[in-house]
C-alpha cells in the first residue's frame, strides 16, 4: 500500500494528498528555480539546494513505502526547511544592505533598513519559499497514519 492508495476517502486524506501535491510541485519548482539562478556561489547558497534533493528524496521513499522512518525523516528535513528558510532572509537582506551601501554609502539605520528591504537584487523575501515548504510538510506529516502502523 503506497501513500496514495491508503483506501481512506476521508477529507483528511483527500486534504493530505493535496497536501502533497502541491508540496511537490513547489520543492520542484523551488529546485528548478534556484538551479537556474546559479544559486551555488557559496556553501550557504547550497543549503536550500541540498534540503531540497534530500526532501525529493525521502518522499520518492515514503511514496514507494510509507513508515514511521520516513515521515521522521521529513518532519526532521522540513523543520530544515523553515530553519535554512529564515536564515536566507537574513542573508538576502545582509547582501541587499550591502549593495545599498555600495551605491549610497552615508545611508545608516533605518533609511539603510527600508532601502534594503525594498531591494529587489537578491529578493529579499524569496527564501520564504522555504519556510512555506517546510510548513505545508510538517503540515502532511502531522498525525499520518503511517505513523500508527508499527511494523513488529
Amino acid at each position: 500500500m503506497t501513500a496514495f492508495t491508503t483506501g481512506d476517502g476521508s477529507a483528511a486524506a483527500i486534504i493530505r494528498k493535496c497536501l502533497l501535491a502541491i508540496l511537490l510541485l513547489g520543492m520542484l519548482g523551488s529546485m528548478t528555480e534556484l538551479i537556474l539562478l546559479q544559486h551555488t556561489e557559496d556553501v550557504r547558497q547550497w543549503i536550500p539546494l541540498t534540503l531540497l534533493a534530500a526532501a525529493l528524496s525521502a518522499f520518492t521513499w515514503h511514496l514507494m513505502s510509507p513508515s514511521p522512518a520516513n515521515l521522521r525523516l521529513i518532519h526532521w528535513l522540513m523543520m530544515g526547511f523553515v530553519v535554512s528558510g529564515v536564515a536566507g532572509v537574513y542573508f538576502h537582506f545582509q547582501a541587499s544592505a550591502e549593495f545599498k551601501l555600495e551605491g549610497h554609502p552615508a545611508l545608516r539605520g533605518w533609511a539603510l533598513f527600508w532601502a534594503a528591504i525594498r531591494g529587489k537584487a537578491p529578493p529579499l523575501l524569496a527564501p520564504g519559499a522555504m519556510i512555506q515548504l517546510g510548513l505545508l510538510g510538517l503540515a502532511y506529516a502531522y498525525k499520518h497514519p503511517a505513523l500508527s502502523r508499527a511494523k513488529p
